[in-house]
């Protein structure tokens, strides 16, 4: 099982940008201190749920900041970025990094963002398709030409190379995952051979489903049942440790939801859409039920349990559901040093 951390770098009420971007940076760095897996980096625009908005620029960081862990992104959202531009990068900080660098790619969300870069409605809506196979063409080939209905250009080589299967030290390339929230971004990423992120929001059983009819897609498509064995999908979720469960959730309830309020209230869609909101109470409530929120004892319970009923056995924790520096990294050396043992 391996287990790593998921960072927003969100800004919670009455805090400075800088103070969540900080906290981001150490829980990263305390993450790799603390033997964990991997780090996983999400992007926002415009809105204090998140204020990082490039998660490859803050990869960058901390991968010359730590040795070993894997940084990963979670995600790039490809329809505001140009799938070249963040191929060159992804190629950098893979060959840069040993391939410690993970791409995470996601659609994103009919937001103000698409308005701001250019992209417009129709990136998010029809392109991702599009974008994620020039992605991919960009990561394996040595030589790239597009014609399609958003990207088009000349033949141009790829330089430098993310993938080298020949010469002195090969390389397949850095892995790309796929976020997925419905069954068509689910048979996009099966057919392409891509593993899913999949979201906090998602209880066991729905990311059971999501992962068998990726199975389904995969068989369908012609994969191998050892590429579709060792597809090493990603469960996002929370983290809070505590002595007794009822003090982990009592920390969460106490500053989440005033996070979901502030943070996802401020979304703004491209067109006008309407766009439901989650009651941040109960949406926290929920989150302390499905996921590892409490003694180590029943953290590393859970963690089991979701690996057996769905086959997944890569996490994503979000740890700094405190909002309080001290108190994420106190909650990522517990994760380290009394959960992880009990799941070896």
């Amino acid at each position: 099982m391996r287990v790593g951390t998921f960072v927003l770098a969100g800004q919670y009420p009455g805090q400075r940008q800088g103070e969540a971007l900080h906290r981001a940076v150490r829980t990263a760095e305390v993450s790799e201190e603390s033997g964990l897996d991997a780090v996983w980096l999400a992007e926002h625009h415009f809105v204090p749920y998140g204020t990082c908005p490039s998660a490859a620029t803050l990869a960058a960081l901390l991968l010359g900041r730590t040795r070993r862990i894997q940084v990963g992104t979670a995600v790039s959202v490809l329809p505001t970025l140009h799938p070249v531009a963040l191929g060159e990068q992804t190629a950098l900080l893979h060959i840069a990094s040993g391939g410690r660098f993970s791409l995470g790619v996601g659609r994103g969300g009919p937001w103000v963002d698409l308005e701001v870069f250019g992209t417009g409605v129709e990136a998010y809506e029809k392109g991702f398709p599009e974008s994620l196979d020039l992605l991919l063409r960009w990561l394996r080939e040595p030589r790239v030409a597009a014609d399609g209905a958003h990207y088009a250009f000349r033949e141009v080589s790829v330089v430098p190379r993310a993938a080298e299967p020949s010469g002195p030290v090969p390389s397949p390339g850095p892995e790309v995952l796929v976020a997925c929230t419905s069954p068509g971004s689910v048979r996009l990423a099966a057919e392409r051979g891509l593993p899913m992120l999949l979201g906090m929001h998602c209880d066991d059983q729905e990311k059971a489903g999501m992962v068998a009819l990726w199975r389904a897609h995969a068989h369908a498509t012609g994969r191998s049942d050892e590429e579709i064995r060792a597809a090493g999908h990603v469960s996002a979720g929370i983290v809070q440790i505590a002595d007794r469960t009822a003090d982990a959730e009592r920390t969460l309830l106490r500053a989440m939801p005033g996070w979901f309020r502030q943070g996802l209230g401020a979304h703004v869609t491209v067109d006008g859409r309407p766009r439901p909101m989650r009651d941040p109470l109960p949406y926290t409530e929920l989150l302390c039920g499905l996921h590892p929120v409490g003694t180590p004892e029943l953290c590393a319970d859970r963690l089991a349990a979701t690996a057996q009923r769905t086959g997944i056995s890569r996490f994503a924790l979000l740890a700094e559901g405190s909002g309080d520096l001290s108190s994420t990294e106190e909650n990522v050396r517990r994760l380290g040093a009394e959960v992880l043992p009990q799941l070896a």
